[in-house]
């Protein structure tokens, strides 16, 4: 059961971390995800938060999956 929510909120944490830096690597692209209509930018700032949030999920998966395996070990 523990080890269900170290995954759920390490998922969570992972995403969110990873979508905020894809937000702030869109701002300093000058790509505003709140930009009034689905521009060029707009569209490119809600990639990056969508690749960043993946991305960051992803590596909290791979960060969870090596602890475990190290705790495992005799």
């Amino acid at each position: 059961m523990k080890h269900l929510l170290a995954q759920g909120l390490g998922d969570a944490v992972g995403f969110v971390v990873g979508a905020l830096l894809g937000f702030f690597a869109g701002q300093l692209l000058g790509c505003d995800v709140f930009d009034a209509g689905y521009s060029a930018r707009s569209m490119v700032g809600i990639a990056l938060v969508g690749l960043g949030g993946g991305l960051g999920l992803q590596a909290a998966r791979r960060w969870l999956q090596g602890k475990v395996k190290d705790t495992d070990a005799p």
